[in-house]
Formats: C-alpha cells, sequence, structure tokens
C-alpha cells in the first residue's frame, strides 16, 4: 500500500467459502468490484452522476488463501494507469493480518450513452490524477514468478 491510496474495509460472508474453506476465487473479484464501486463513490460523490463506465478487463494474482474471518478486509486502491478514454484502478486485498491475499487491475472504460468510447472527461481526470499510484506489481510483469 502507498500514500495515495484509499483503503476500504469489507466484510466476508459465510456464503463466500467453498468446499475447503477458503474464499472463492469469484467472490474475491466481487470483493475487489464492491471496493472500486466505494472508491468511485468516494471520489466522485454526486459528480458521478452522467458518467457511464464499463469494465473492460480484469486481471488477479492470487498471492495466499483468504480464509473467512468475521474481521474484515481490506482492499487498497488507487489509480495505477490513465489513458484516453479509459484508466485503470489497481488494488491490492490484504487479510485481517494484513497478509496481501490478493492485487488485481479493473481496466475501465469511459462510454457514451450509445455504448461508445469517449475521452475522460476534464473535470474527472484531475480527480484521477489526485488518486494515481504505482503500477500493479504482478509477478509474471516483473519476471519475479512463472
Amino acid at each position: 500500500m502507498t500514500a495515495t491510496d484509499d483503503v476500504f474495509e469489507i466484510a466476508l460472508r459465510w456464503g463466500d467459502m467453498d468446499a475447503l474453506g477458503h474464499i472463492n476465487n469469484v467472490q474475491i473479484a466481487r470483493l475487489f468490484e464492491q471496493a472500486r464501486v466505494e472508491c468511485f463513490n468516494s471520489w466522485f460523490g454526486d459528480a458521478r452522476k452522467g458518467i457511464h463506465l464499463l469494465v473492460a478487463r480484469q486481471e488477479i494474482e492470487y498471492r495466499a488463501i483468504l480464509h473467512y474471518s468475521t474481521d474484515p478486509v481490506r482492499i487498497a486502491c488507487s489509480i495505477s494507469d490513465i489513458g484516453r478514454s479509459s484508466f485503470e484502478f489497481g488494488y491490492q486485498l490484504l487479510d485481517a493480518a494484513g497478509a496481501v491475499c490478493a492485487i488485481a487491475e479493473t481496466t475501465v472504460v469511459i462510454m457514451t450513452r450509445e455504448g461508445r468510447p469517449t475521452p475522460i472527461p476534464d473535470d474527472v481526470r484531475p480527480i484521477l490524477d489526485e488518486h494515481k499510484g504505482e503500477p500493479v506489481p504482478f509477478r509474471r510483469r516483473s519476471g519475479t514468478g512463472k
């Protein structure tokens, strides 16, 4: 986590577990989704009205098993890249003890009502810049894992 990250606490649900007692990988994607929604609402408030987003890509790297706990997980969020009509949310999922269980990146495209990509609005770009963080350190990108 870095100083530019916003951190959100999210409670796990009993039903998030799979048969082995782990939080299921699909549920981890939903935790990242919840953090993204909370992030977007926190950063943009009422300004989010009229902004149409499309998730174009999501990549998750699992680093450790996430076990069910009554203590919430923490998800650190920042903007890892900003393009012309898209930007990327970067995340780090930490369990209750602070262990990094997963990292992820989601590419989000700004869309018109008609469903076509459109440039990031001038009033949105400074908010994204304010929350700009480091690139997500995926192992395959850094050459530290196979």
